[in-house]
């Protein structure tokens, strides 16, 4: 996985990371400490870092858990998981893996973009979010599921994440869900265990519905 950036805190690496992030939501939140013991140990939700990282959460952007699933599979079978491999690719290519047109274009602009993933690490949350966002196709959704997910940051949320606000919704008895401003409102008191928050959210969100917000 990934080292630490510089000067910042541990990343959520473990189930030990976990826990503690847990604890400190238990300590901070009546509606944590009600909810947690029964959601369980819970997906650390981790991946290496890198282009394949990054291109599978914008596969991710907008469709179900499933299709993107299924997308990503058919592009790792067709060995289409690199820049380099993308950028060989005919449109046609990536279009019949089940690639949008506006996918297709952001995959390409991020495989010419030559990203310093390694420099990426050691940079603090609002510089890699802001390095990510300047991207085709990366908005802040993407990017801090980038920094949540392969970087392994603790304190990163991405409350315009739908499955996120609904749970929210649900756990704390609210009226409707909250936007993504309002949820983040509510995220601070989380702080700094955001992720591990978010990682929680999911899976009540999945033990509510009975599907998945994430993979």
């Amino acid at each position: 996985m990934t080292d630490a950036p510089r000067g910042g805190p541990r990343l959520i690496q473990t189930q030990a990371d976990l826990a503690e992030g847990v604890a400190h939501l238990v300590a901070v939140c009546p509606v944590w400490a009600r909810v947690a013991p029964d959601l369980g140990p819970l997906p650390l939700l981790r991946r290496a870092d890198g282009f394949e990282a990054l291109a599978d959460a914008v596969v991710g952007q907008l469709i179900s858990t499933s299709a993107a699933a299924a997308i990503s599979a058919r592009l790792a079978a067709a060995g289409l998981m690199s820049p380099e491999a993308i950028l060989a690719a005919p449109e046609e290519t990536l279009r019949a893996v089940g690639l949008s047109r506006p996918k297709v274009r952001y995959l390409k602009g991020i495989a010419a973009a030559g990203l310093d993933w390694d420099g990426l690490r050691a940079m603090p949350d609002n510089q890699a979010v802001a390095i990510l966002t300047a991207l085709p196709g990366i908005g802040a959704w993407t990017a801090e599921i980038y920094l949540k997910m392969a970087l392994g940051r603790p304190d990163v949320f991405a409350a315009g994440d739908l499955a996120l606000q609904e749970a929210a919704r649900m756990m704390y008895g609210l009226d409707a869900r909250p936007t993504a401003a309002g949820l983040r409102r509510m995220a601070e008191a989380w702080r700094p265990w955001r992720a591990v928050a978010a990682r929680g959210l999911w899976a009540y969100y999945l033990r509510a519905k009975g599907r998945e917000g994430i993979r």
